[in-house]
């Protein structure tokens, strides 16, 4: 799947599932339930030790963009790439990995809080901004954003819940990504919860 596509397919769902788990099948079957619930964009996180092996388990998965998060450098987000994640999602912005994802063009989109940072961002070649943590910005901040930048696509990550997330969408995000208001609960309750995701993305784009 070629870089345009990754990015148009996370754009047309608007959210990404921030999957953690406590061991390789969990994490597998919460991805699965997110899916069914036609959330596929699907984001592992690093801060699992077995991340790499769940990116290769779920790579074998159809109709699904798959992503690594937590990445902090270069190396990690090479090893998540071989592994079959098709963007790279980081905490905060970091140049080397920036190259890196531009070299086998994968999008890379980074963690910032300021707009120097997004501006530098952009600069290197990301595609998507992470707005992170969100929770300490709120919706509100996405249109003081846009007023300097109206090209900027922002993904609020943190924060994000099926009460404000029809917010987000309004003024004015690319996507939303979600983790454990999502992914916690039975694997029903989690597919119920990404149908609810889904829709009042659809309702708040009109």
């Amino acid at each position: 799947m070629k870089k345009f596509e990754v990015l148009k397919k996370i754009s047309d769902v608007g959210v990404v599932a921030v999957i953690r788990g406590d061991s390789i099948g969990d994490a597998v079957n919460i991805s699965k339930a997110c899916i069914a619930g036609g959330i596929t964009a699907i984001e592992v996180t690093y801060t699992n030790p077995m991340a790499t092996e769940i990116i290769k388990k779920l790579s074998k998965e159809n109709n699904i963009v798959l992503g690594a998060g937590t990445v902090l450098d270069s190396e990690t987000a090479r090893i998540a790439i071989m592994a079959g994640a098709r963007y790279i999602v980081s905490p905060g912005f970091d140049i080397e990995t920036a190259k890196l994802c531009n070299r086998y063009q994968v999008a890379y989109m980074p963690g910032c809080m300021t707009i120097t940072e997004m501006i530098k961002a952009m600069e290197s070649g990301c595609d998507i901004i992470k707005l992170f943590p969100g929770s300490a910005f709120g919706p509100s901040f996405i249109k003081s954003i846009k007023a300097p930048l109206p090209q900027i696509n922002i993904m609020p990550t943190g924060g994000v819940n099926l009460e404000n997330v029809d917010e987000w969408i309004k003024n004015g995000v690319i996507a939303v990504g979600v983790g454990g208001q999502l992914t916690n609960g039975t694997m029903e309750q989690i597919k119920e919860t990404a149908k609810k995701f889904v829709e009042k993305v659809r309702l708040a784009r009109g």
